[in-house]
């Protein structure tokens, strides 16, 4: 018997079970001519009806690139649709898809976010790589359409969307529609594209239609409902809060505890806690009074009445400026100053003008109709979860640093850090809900090792891993390199990971306290300084982590990474970058950035 080529054992290495069954009969048939046999019923032994032949479908591929599941959520929602119109799709995460199978695609419908400066999703990422890169596929025969979503407060609104949609054509690919850009309160336009794109797909697929849709999770996970999720939030008891940084640290750091019994809420380490919070009332009432409102104004507000002042407590988003706001209120003031301010710069004054000190700064008179259509709907923050259940059972807890920033000699807080550190009554309780993130999961294989990289804030993710890995008796070694400014005074959590590595959890730690000396020492300088560990720990199949900033932190732990990885593996520049990229691909290079 002839040996099976290697490009057909590749191929069938692809291929799914129920592909691979299919395929067996097909080849059986085509051996000798006949047709297809006809399905046994192995209990009677006697031929099975046949099913009647049927063109073939059209693949229809939805790929999410999601940070926050915003993205997941559409691309969920649109693969029902197409489902239930009997279409053939597949929805993936982009995290799971392989890049090689862009080039295989007939029509694909891409849903992704923008975060940071612009940048895609962290599980777009190898995509983006791909689809900017030197082996970037022909797309002749491809049929796609995007929908981006973004935050207008930052300049570089949809961005990923963008860059998205823009190659995909240059590679030759054809838009079924135009690009449709979604900002924070994304609801109604993804829901406009959403009854434009179905139509144009079912055209598309006319009559070569299979009801075989599946949506694909790599992770596997499966969740328990619950009744509380981000749409009806559950109200979590505040436990404990507690500050863990000194009492000369710059930093204003809470770890908080909150009780989760009684929601049926469920989480798993590396997941996030999404927060609705209320504004300050010191921060609402100063607005009104510069806009020469009383609060006592109504407003129709989602089918309610409102007073104008219940309404920036509890439904508007007036911590962060957007161009919306800062343009509309400029033509409603109608100050020369004002006006010649944000034509010259809109995006830089935005950023150094928060909206009560823009009014109390230009003040003017405006209806409370006028004040409200300026502003957009809060939206939750999501904060890393501190904790893991193995260890916090029904608790799940925070690691929260207070965002405070001076404009005018006045001092204001974060919209979500502010309300939990300062604002959130002792016996009170918060809004919350679980947002899963199964891109940033422990390794399966409890002995694998793994490198923890984070500053400031982003050491919460890793203390959940830790719990999880001490409850369970891991055996795979863990090494932490953590950056803050100073010992004696952000050494988040000191105790525990002290403990941790008295009994033997924490194999290994870098630390780098970035004002305790002259020279500046960040995250980055310590890769670097252990290079040929970080070198041997990958050839031993360790996992990366990175959590922290994404505009500066992860990008310099990055850059250190592939210096090392080129030095010690001794790669050039564009190996090095692939060689990090398969890691990433792989699911060993994984990062919760913000």
């Amino acid at each position: 018997m002839n040996a099976i080529p290697t490009e057909l054992m590749q191929a069938l290495q692809n291929l799914t079970p129920q592909q691979l069954a299919w395929l067996s009969g097909w080849c059986w048939a085509k051996s000798d001519g006949t047709a297809l046999p006809a399905a046994v019923n192995t209990a009677t032994q006697t031929p099975a009806t046949a099913a009647a032949p049927t063109a073939e479908a059209l693949k229809i591929t939805v790929l999410s690139a999601s940070q926050t599941g915003n993205a997941r959520q559409i691309a969920d929602d649109l693969t029902a649709r197409l489902k239930a119109a009997g279409l053939s799709v597949s929805h993936i995460h982009a995290g799971d898809y392989k890049t090689k199978q862009l080039a295989d695609e007939k029509l694909l419908l891409l849903v992704t976010s923008t975060q940071g400066e612009g940048e895609p999703p962290e599980e777009a990422v190898s995509l983006h790589k791909f689809l900017t890169g030197k082996k970037a596929p022909n797309l002749n025969g491809l049929k796609f359409a995007v929908l981006g979503l973004g935050d207008s407060s930052y300049p570089q609104f949809c961005a990923a969307g963008n860059i998205f949609d823009a190659r995909l054509a240059e590679l030759g690919g054809t838009r079924l529609a135009e690009r449709t850009d979604c900002d924070l309160d994304f609801q109604a336009t993804a829901a406009a594209w959403l009854e434009k794109i179905v139509p144009i797909v079912e055209e598309q697929a006319g009559s070569a239609t299979a009801n075989n849709s599946v949506a694909i999770d790599a992770s596997n996970e499966i969740h328990t409902p619950s009744l509380f999720h981000k749409e009806n939030p559950f109200p979590a008891p505040l436990l404990v809060r507690q500050k863990i940084t000194g009492r000369y640290s710059d930093k204003d750091v809470r770890h908080i505890e909150l009780d989760l019994t009684g929601s049926g809420l469920q989480y798993r380490a590396g997941d996030t806690l999404g927060i609705w919070f209320d504004n300050d009332t010191a921060l609402v009432d100063s607005i009104l009074a510069a806009v020469q409102l009383d609060g006592s104004e109504t407003i129709e507000l989602n089918t309610q009445t409102k007073t104008i002042r219940d309404a920036l407590i509890h439904d508007l988003e007036i911590t962060q400026n957007t161009p919306q706001f800062t343009k509309g209120y400029a033509e409603l003031a109608g100050n020369g100053e004002l006006s010649a301010a944000v034509a010259a710069d809109l995006h830089g004054f935005i950023a150094t003008n928060p909206i009560a000190g823009l009014v109390e700064k230009y003040p003017a008179k405006l209806t409370a109709t006028e004040l409200s259509g300026l502003l957009r709907p809060i939206s939750p923050r999501l904060y890393s979860i501190a904790s893991a259940p193995e260890e916090a059972g029904e608790e799940v807890h925070l690691t929260v640093g207070t965002l405070r920033y001076n404009y005018n000699d006045k001092t204001y807080t974060g919209g979500a850090s502010g309300y939990l550190t300062e604002r959130l009554e002792e016996d009170g309780s918060v809004r919350v809900f679980i947002e899963h993130n199964p891109s940033f999961r422990l390794p399966e294989n409890p002995n694998t090792p793994i490198i923890m990289i984070g500053a400031g804030t982003g050491i919460a993710p890793f203390r959940a891993f830790m719990q999880q890995r001490a409850a369970t008796e891991a055996e795979g070694k863990n090494w932490l390199i953590f950056g803050n400014p100073h010992f004696s005074e952000d050494f988040l959590y000191q105790t525990e990971w002290q403990t941790l590595a008295k009994d033997g959890y924490l194999h290994k730690y870098s630390f780098a306290w970035s004002r305790d000396q002259k020279e500046k020492i960040y995250v980055q300088d310590k890769i670097r300084e252990n290079a040929a560990d970080v070198w041997q720990w990958l050839q031993d199949g360790a996992y990366l982590y990175v959590c922290g900033d994404a505009a500066r932190m992860a990008k310099d732990v990055e850059a250190a990474l592939l210096e090392v990885i080129s030095r010690e593996g001794g790669f050039n520049e564009e190996d090095a970058e692939e060689y990090l990229d398969n890691l990433r691909q792989e699911k060993r290079y994984r990062r919760d950035v913000y």
